[in-house]
């Protein structure tokens, strides 16, 4: 049986603004942010949901309450990475290219190996569709988190995603989720911001 999981990042928030590391510490949505948060509550408008669920930070939490008025879950797993002393910093003084070719570069500073992010989120995500009714899922989380989980599965496409610096605020990734197999399918990745900001 296949299943529909609408993964989705947060909106703009000041340490984004401002290009800082933000990871488990956390910053308000900025005007900017509330505003992508409403191009994907837009963009989703026709979708019902059986259950959404965001991590424990309140960035991600704002931007599911404005993309949808309805009951949710909060998960410590859906978090963001630990990036450890660099939280709060300047992103520029991060390790370079630590997402590609050196994934345990914070833990010397007291931050998480991008492994074990990858590892928390996929099985997360993956208890979550397994569970009876979700059959059609919102998730709110991390550019980070996301990111993670997506290279397992559509590692091509990450790849895209990193030659455009990234996941952008509030982009909408459908996957479906083979209850069978246990495997995941990215569908579409959209940024609704480009077309239904108002």
């Amino acid at each position: 049986m296949k299943r529909k999981l609408y993964l989705v990042r947060h909106g703009q928030t000041l340490f984004n603004r401002l290009h800082k590391t933000q990871g488990w510490c956390d910053s308000p949505l900025t005007e900017l942010g509330k505003k992508q948060a409403r191009a994907a509550g837009n963009f989703l408008k026709g979708i019902e949901f059986d259950a959404a669920y965001a991590s424990t930070s309140e960035r991600t939490n704002d931007t599911l309450e404005i993309i949808r008025k309805m009951p949710y879950t909060r998960l410590k797993n859906l978090r963001e990475m630990g990036f450890g002393n660099f939280e709060g910093a300047d992103e520029y003084l991060q390790p370079r290219h630590w997402f590609v070719d050196n994934p345990d570069a914070f833990v010397e500073f007291g931050g998480e190996d991008m492994r074990d992010v990858q590892k928390r989120v996929n099985n997360t995500l993956t208890e979550i569709m397994e569970k009876r009714g979700n059959n059609s899922v919102l998730v709110v989380s991390h550019g980070g988190a996301i990111a993670s989980f997506l290279n397992i599965w559509a590692p091509e496409t990450l790849k895209l995603i990193r030659s455009q610096h990234g996941i952008p605020n509030c982009t909408v990734n459908e996957v479906e989720f083979d209850t069978d197999t246990k495997k995941f399918e990215l569908i579409n990745s959209t940024d609704p911001s480009r077309w239904y900001m108002y």
